[in-house]
């Protein structure tokens, strides 16, 4: 159990070697619930779009493509993320499109009211409480702007509430625990998409 728990805690933060390998499996291990999740997206005129918990950086470079005249802003508090992320889009960020850097969720240091979209895939399980950060995404949202966030685990489901007790700092949140901290922080249009044969949940906020 205790090698399994240090790789598996690396999707928290991802550090050293069994970081790395964690990175390495991270863009196509989501890749399914990604998807499913951009399918919900509504007909948006997005210009500026922040991916946060940015990984191993796929999503950040599906959102360039889905959004052609978007730059992409994708921020991560891990070293290791932040680095692979740039490596998978150095394409994008030689062509002036994309931008990845660490950051923290509970301090965003972007600026207020820039951006038309912001998305969070698998990674609210780690923020150091929802509300405080979801002001924080609040904050640099444009009014009118979405946030989008989509989690393997609807807070129930036993996979999930397994690893939350192997995993230190993590939270499997609830649909309903999410839209009122989105709400608390804001937010005043709240959509819930449950997936029809898995625990999967996208949830669109508009402000």
């Amino acid at each position: 159990m205790g090698l399994f728990k240090d790789y598996v805690s690396q999707t928290r933060k991802p550090e050293g070697f069994l970081g790395k390998m964690m990175l390495s499996t991270m863009n196509s291990g989501h890749a399914k619930l990604a998807d499913w999740g951009f399918a919900h997206l509504p007909a948006l005129d997005v210009r500026q779009a922040a991916d946060l918990g940015c990984g191993g950086g796929r999503n950040a470079g599906e959102l360039m493509k889905k959004y052609p005249q978007a730059h992409v802003t994708a921020i991560d508090y891990s070293d290791l993320s932040v680095e692979k992320a740039k490596e998978y889009n150095k394409d994008m960020i030689a062509a002036g499109r994309c931008t990845v850097r660490q950051g923290d969720v509970s301090s965003l240091d972007l600026p207020a009211g820039a951006f038309d979209l912001a998305t969070a895939f698998e990674t609210i399980y780690f923020w150091p409480g929802l509300e405080r950060c979801f002001t924080q995404v609040a904050k640099i949202l444009k009014h009118g702007g979405y946030f989008m966030i989509c989690n393997e685990s609807d807070g129930t489901d036993a996979s999930g509430l397994r690893f939350e007790k192997i995993i230190d700092g993590m939270t499997c949140h609830t649909a309903g625990e999410i839209e009122e901290a989105l709400r608390a922080a804001g937010f005043t249009e709240v959509t819930i998409y449950s997936h029809p044969t898995r625990p999967w949940l996208t949830v669109l906020a508009g402000k």
